[in-house]
């Protein structure tokens, strides 16, 4: 694929809403924490590493690709090593030339390899933040993840770890096996969470058709959809989410990876742009699919299809329904040289 040059808009904030903070773990950092706690890691540096984390070929679905994150989990030892991969998601936003993100991270998922408290990895997670925002001056809003994998019960518990997290997580999602467990186990958990005045976005039209859509919308209350792939095969479904400003988390190459698209040139976010869709573009898991968001912006979109004013429609779009206040999008619209949204 040869890469679209500038595709970026310079007069518009660079943005990432869909980011896993434990798909964006640095490969150095699983080499030095798993020698630091005598870990039996598959390789002793980074080439050796690289395949057993990142994808090399399509997946045969989302399931096998969640796979890879055995390694990145395997490191999460102790809530130290939870902070310091929060930290360190921070000052790669700022070295990738990020202006603002969104990480999201399921507790009870990276507690499990060591049976961590959940609630002590949320404290963890928001606490290596909020350094990383300090030292690195890229700012971040934090977003819990219930892993659906686990059932509504385990659900519960993640729930209430989260909500130790206070005002420093802004918005629930919900992941995972979207086939198995469909979002209608979760109305009563994401019902307590917009009581709490928590936005929703939710995982969904990825592994499963525009009914699991419709059911984060109407059954959650999402007012964003992560991936959304399925969408277009549901019309009425596209005139819902355009009357209602709904935000599309795009992920090109991942979906591309998870063979949830043919290839790239099958993904539909250039139709959701075509048909005024408030469509974005994002990385996903970064440290899995092996890429960086100007890889998303310059090599994946145009390979999607899209034109450049279709690239900065999307990254405009971004600004538009990113979990900001309308003062916080101002400020950083702003920061841009961008005229203020209203």
């Amino acid at each position: 694929m040869k890469p679209m040059l500038d595709a970026v808009n310079p007069r518009l904030p660079l943005i990432d809403l869909h980011r896993h903070l434990d798909g964006s773990i640095r490969l150095s950092t699983v080499l030095e924490l798993g020698r630091k706690y005598n870990l039996p890691l598959p390789a002793k540096d980074i080439d050796g590493l690289r395949p057993h984390i990142q994808v090399n070929e399509k997946q045969p679905g989302v399931m096998a690709f969640i796979s890879k994150f055995y390694w990145l989990r395997a490191i999460l030892v102790n809530y130290e090593a939870c902070r310091q991969i929060a930290y360190e998601n921070i000052e790669d936003l700022r070295l990738e030339g990020i202006d603002y993100a969104e990480l999201r991270f399921s507790p009870w998922f990276m507690a499990e390899s060591h049976q961590l408290d959940p609630q002590g990895v949320v404290e963890a997670v928001i606490d290596g933040a909020l350094a990383g925002m300090r030292d690195f001056g890229t700012p971040v809003k934090l977003i819990g993840i219930l892993s659906r994998t686990y059932g509504p019960e385990i659900a519960w518990k993640e729930l209430a770890a989260l909500e130790s997290g206070g005002q420093a997580i802004v918005a629930l999602d919900l992941a995972g096996d979207e086939a198995n467990f469909p979002g209608s186990l979760f109305t009563s958990h994401f019902k307590r969470a917009r009581n709490l005045g928590w936005r929703v976005t939710v995982h969904a039209g990825e592994a499963d058709g525009p009914a699991s859509i419709w059911q984060a919308i109407d059954g959650l209350g999402a007012v964003r959809i992560g991936h959304a792939v399925a969408a277009l095969d549901d019309p009425a479904l596209l005139d819902t989410m355009r009357a209602r400003a709904i935000g599309i988390e795009a992920n090109i190459t991942s979906n591309v990876q998870t063979t949830t698209v043919a290839d790239f040139r099958s993904h539909p976010l250039k139709s959701f742009l075509e048909a005024s869709l408030l469509a974005t573009i994002n990385t996903d898991d970064p440290a899995i699919s092996g890429i960086t968001l100007h890889d998303e912006y310059q090599i994946a979109a145009p390979a999607a299809g899209l034109t450049l004013e279709q690239i900065h429609t999307a990254q405009q779009n971004a600004l538009l329904v990113a979990f900001l206040s309308p003062e916080e999008r101002n400020q950083l619209a702003a920061s841009k040289g961008s005229t203020p949204i209203n």
